[in-house]
């Protein structure tokens, strides 16, 4: 599994929290010290937690199910995007549409639209439309894909959110609490940890902070791919040694039947030789 050291938070930054008067005091057990009215996280604690993190998001993967990776803040979405998308999972770095989780089938509808419209673009019918009803057309395509470009493909709820600053994401922390989604997030000094399945206290605004953890993150979520093609073939090779094992059996039973019958004509007829030679 994927891992990351302290050295390696150190250099990105990871350490620095928020000044001191704007800290969460829940945050108290992961803060190491104040420097200049600037807390500092504890990143012995911090590589812990991305150890835990990681091998929880390899487990949902490994067992089918997706990561819905969460970063609208403009310093976090262009690394959430880049890395859901290397290792195939599902993100939302525009905007959280109240209701994607709770209200799904709603969402789901939305999506479809997209791609009914999207579908329509590519037929011979729409060079019928005129020029304005394609703009038109053309327009609301770029509007879904600005909510939905990152779900289009999603027809299920996820497995698990990775969330970038669980502050800044509360809607979609209280949608998946709601619906007992677990959450991974990169939590600061300011944020509320109560609410956080697998906490990763780290400084959740400085990009290289955000970038080497996410992608530890996504590696996990490729490696977890890995072992559930593992798992699929595995599953398949034992499905067809199974369908197999009763044909086997039925020539076993067929064969039988012939030597046994071979074995009575034999019988017979050396009885048949013996009566004769009786009789002679």
């Amino acid at each position: 599994m994927s891992q990351i050291s302290v050295k390696e938070l150190l250099e990105a930054g990871a350490h620095f929290g928020h000044q001191a008067s704007r800290w969460n005091p829940k945050m108290r057990p992961y803060i190491f010290a104040t420097k200049g009215d600037i807390h500092i996280l504890d990143l012995d604690q911090t590589v812990a937690a991305i150890k835990k993190a990681v091998e929880f998001v390899g487990s949902v993967v490994a067992q089918g199910q997706s990561v819905l990776f969460v970063g609208t803040k403009n310093q976090a979405a262009p690394i959430v995007r880049q890395e859901a998308e290397r290792c195939g999972q599902y993100y939302v770095t525009n905007r959280w549409l109240g209701g994607l989780l709770t209200n799904f089938k709603t969402i789901k509808a939305s999506i479809d639209r997209l791609h009914k419209l999207e579908e329509l673009t590519r037929t011979p019918d729409f060079e019928k439309y005129t020029k304005m009803e394609r703009l038109e057309v053309e327009r609301e395509i770029k509007k879904l894909n600005w909510i939905f470009a990152g779900i289009k493909t999603m027809t299920r709820h996820p497995g698990c959110l990775f969330i970038v600053d669980p502050k800044t994401e509360d809607i979609a922390k209280r949608e998946a609490r709601r619906l007992k989604i677990p959450i991974v997030a990169i939590v600061d000094t300011n944020c509320d940890p109560k609410e956080i399945d697998y906490l990763i206290p780290a400084n959740d605004d400085a990009i290289r902070s955000i970038q080497v953890i996410t992608k530890v993150v996504a590696d996990a979520c490729e490696e977890g791919a890995k072992r559930r093609q593992t798992i699929l073939a595995q599953e398949e090779k034992e499905e067809r040694a199974e369908e197999e094992k009763p044909t086997a059996a039925l020539v076993t039973e067929r064969e039988m039947k012939e030597k046994g019958k071979a074995y009575v004509g034999r019988g017979k007829k050396g009885e048949e030789e013996t009566t004769e030679e009786e009789k002679g």
